[in-house]
């Protein structure tokens, strides 16, 4: 009776605030259900897609770069529990930049190269696709930069559950094995208030710092804010020059004492990063997460996201892509794509909806953008509608725009500009690539297709406007044509995913 009592108020909470509510001048989506007598309030940024775009008046695209991979792992959760993840979980180029692809490595002008790709797009026969890809240059553990790292653990009551803190202090070991006496380690925690339960550790002194982590027992408030504070205060009094200078959060992102607002803690985190500190946010559990809050953190922090469903992420963060996800290569990190019109009719930008930039927005240096961490990839897939002849110029009652002579005899469909900073730089540099060939589609790289395939399984899940004629079956089709190196089994995985999907539908 009591519950059947809850479960009525809370759906009229629900209707009252109609599950979308505005919080920071975003648009947040709470998951509103009841699941095993618990009410369900995840919290997700709503997305919408991004539609084609005509070339001719628009030719220039700009956006942030994105390593982040939580919305992924996230969703597999879902499908481990038969479930079909909210469509709002789903960020496409999160989904597809889990995975790491093969580009060609940097040369020693520029920690980035550029890897590109034209062919027809697998889910419209009308349209084409273009495969952009950057490669992060790799870092070899004896050159790794000293490391002052500040644990930030959430030990408030939301914590309790077994894929909460008990998983958040087993993810740990892996990154404090990989530690040495040239790291500095502190650890900083949070419930009520925030505490400082490990001083500067070296990183050699493991069991030092492994009895700390294992010693913590979830209860109390969530003061992260404070804790938020704190761990930043830390980070600065260890600061190493030239180091790799960085906090670290574990937590559901269920603040609710001190300064819990999105904006204010964007606000102090945006500040705080001009010390030189960056940000690793951690996710954690179910039920109360807070998807939309640690996303904008992050983004805003110099930061990357990730969420741990399972001991095998965790071994993903902290073991196989550690020097992705500590060691910055690059910062502010800006892709600017201009398409010639005599070519490309309209375009559309496959995910990357909260980190588009307007396009004065890619050479001003005080705009901030997307890290790039050693080793990582970065993937981003335009669908293309050719241009079939179209007009030459589009005239307005008080403007004329006209395509050159040199672009209607071009066969170059594309320049790609990338701006970055060196990790401790103010100021850009700018590399360049053209993309002027077409390849059939059955030729097209693994990297190609494998991207694809994941393109279209999150338009599938999110039931596109424009997945067109996707199908589960050519995306599997797609993927398994793709496998390539696999060593760690992430795309064999991403199989099985796929036949819970097809399963669940």
């Amino acid at each position: 009776m009591k519950n059947s009592i809850l479960f009525a108020f809370l759906i009229l909470i629900s209707f009252s605030n109609c599950a979308v509510k505005e919080l920071n001048s975003a648009k947040v989506y709470y998951a509103m259900e009841m699941e095993d007598n618990l009410y369900n309030t995840e919290e997700y940024s709503k997305i919408d897609e991004s539609g084609f775009i005509n070339a001719l008046s628009n030719p220039l695209s700009t956006f942030a770069a994105d390593v982040d991979a939580a919305s992924y792992s996230n969703a597999r959760r879902f499908f481990m529990q038969d479930k079909i993840p909210y469509k709002d979980v789903v960020r496409s180029e999160e989904f597809i930049n889990y995975f790491n692809y093969d580009y060609p490595i940097p040369n020693d002008d520029h920690p980035l190269s550029i890897c590109m790709e034209y062919s027809d797009c697998p889910w419209n026969a009308n349209n084409k696709l273009v495969h952009i890809g950057i490669q992060g240059k790799q870092l070899q553990n004896d050159k790794r930069p000293a490391s002052n790292l500040v644990f930030l653990l959430d030990k408030s009551g939301s914590m309790k559950d077994a894929n909460k803190l008990p998983l958040l202090k087993k993810s740990f070991h892996f990154l404090i094995d990989q530690l040495d006496e040239n790291d500095i380690i502190s650890i900083v925690t949070y419930a009520g208030n925030a505490t400082i339960v490990l001083g500067p550790t070296p990183g050699s002194d493991k069991a030092k710092i492994i009895k700390a982590i294992n010693r913590l027992e979830a209860g109390g408030s969530t003061a992260g804010g404070k804790g938020i504070q704190l761990a930043y205060n830390v980070a600065k009094e260890n600061y190493i020059d030239g180091g790799n200078n960085r906090v670290i959060l574990g937590t559901d992102g269920d603040f609710n004492v001190g300064i819990s607002s999105t904006a204010e803690l964007t606000r102090y985190i945006e500040e705080r990063k001009k010390d030189g500190i960056y940000l690793t946010i951690l996710g954690f559990g179910m039920g109360n997460y807070r998807d939309y809050r640690l996303q904008e953190l992050a983004d805003r922090g110099n930061g990357n996201h990730a969420y741990i469903d399972n001991i095998m992420e965790a071994n993903k963060v902290f073991g196989n892509d550690l020097n992705g996800t500590l060691y910055t290569i690059a910062k502010d990190v800006k892709i600017q794509v201009e398409f010639n019109p005599a070519l490309v009719e309209s375009y559309r930008l496959i995910g990357y909806e909260n980190r588009e930039l307007a396009t004065k927005d890619f050479k001003d240096d005080s705009k901030d953008a997307g890290e790039i961490g050693a080793g990582h990839t970065v993937t981003a897939l335009y669908e293309i509608i050719p241009s079939n002849n179209k007009p030459e110029s589009q005239d307005l009652k008080y403007t004329q725009t006209t395509i050159k002579d040199d672009a209607t005899a071009s066969n170059e469909l594309l320049t790609v500009r990338i701006r970055y900073k060196e990790p401790d730089g103010e100021s850009s540099q700018e590399l360049s690539a053209v993309l002027n060939e077409f390849t059939q589609l059955t030729s097209t790289s693994d990297n190609f297709r494998f991207s694809a395939s994941v393109a279209q399984f999150a338009m599938l899940i999110r039931d596109s406007e424009f997945k067109g004629d996707s199908n589960i079956k050519n995306t599997k089709d797609l993927a398994n044509s793709a496998i390539g190196e696999d060593p760690f089994g992430y795309r064999k995985e991403y199989l099985t995913l796929l036949d819970r999907f097809e399963l669940l539908q």
